[in-house]
Parts: structure tokens; C-alpha cells; sequence
């Protein structure tokens, strides 16, 4: 794991959407085309003490932006991230801490700064696996674009 950017892009999550500080945000993992966040359940259960349905989409759409943000960052670009479209997928309950796990192909993520170098905007869709299973799954579509 680079260190460093783990740092960076956790400070800037933490400091630029005030939510994540109060959810327990975390990076466990940082890889060129991988992420892994990680929360306690305490601050995000729900009344069954399991993981509350906002607390795990709001991870897992944390998790999704961090990872496309650093490929950014890792390409040199600067570019306003949003999410486009999300979807998710509860299948079972979240008893402990939780877990976002996101990935790219070298292919995907090098497609997404391609197009953004190029066209000055790019989208691309992310997979989050959240929790042992996985308990719930997100799809989410980002969208960059640059100034």
C-alpha cells in the first residue's frame, strides 16, 4: 500500500465530506486499481444492531469515488468526480465492521484517464463489494470532468 496517497486521499475524503469522519471512515488498502474502506459497525448500526442501509450505501459510494479519485490523481489530472447513477443490492445483514472492497482492470482504469486526457471527461462503472459474501453490492457510475 502506498502510504502516502492512502493518507492524502483519506484526509481528503475526511475533510471535504464531513459524514465520513462521524461514520468511521478508513482506507485498509491502497493499490494502483484497489481499494478497501473500512468502518466500525458501532456508529453505523441499525435498531437489529446489524449495518444500517444508508451507512453501507453511503461506504461503499465513498469507496467507489476514492478509488476513481486516486486514479486521477495517480494520472497527473485534476478533474471534478461525481457519481452519475448508483445502484445497490442488500442480501444479507452487516454484523460487524464494515468492509468496502472496489477494483479496475489496468484496461478500464487506463480507458477512464485516456478519455479524460483526451476529451476532458470520462465514465466509467465500479463494482463495490460490501461486507463477507458479499452482503450488499454496489454499481456506480462516475463521471469525471476536467475545468
Amino acid at each position: 500500500m502506498n502510504a502516502a496517497a492512502s493518507k492524502d486521499l483519506e484526509d481528503k475524503i475526511l475533510h471535504g465530506i464531513p459524514l465520513s469522519q462521524a461514520m468511521g471512515y478508513r482506507i485498509t488498502e491502497l493499490a494502483d486499481t484497489r481499494i478497501s474502506v473500512a468502518a466500525p459497525l458501532a456508529p453505523n448500526r441499525n435498531i437489529h444492531d446489524t449495518g444500517f442501509a444508508g451507512s453501507l450505501y453511503a461506504l461503499g459510494i465513498l469507496t467507489a469515488w476514492g478509488l476513481c479519485a486516486h486514479v486521477i490523481a495517480r494520472a497527473g489530472l485534476d478533474a471534478d468526480l461525481v457519481v452519475a447513477e448508483a445502484t445497490i443490492r442488500y442480501r444479507a445483514p452487516v454484523r460487524g465492521d464494515i468492509v468496502c472492497r472496489c477494483s479496475l482492470t489496468d484496461e478500464v482504469a487506463q480507458a477512464f484517464v485516456d478519455d479524460l486526457a483526451a476529451k476532458g471527461r470520462a465514465r466509467t462503472t465500479l463494482d463495490v463489494a460490501i461486507g463477507d459474501g458479499p452482503a450488499a453490492m454496489i454499481e456506480a457510475a462516475m463521471h469525471a470532468s476536467r475545468g
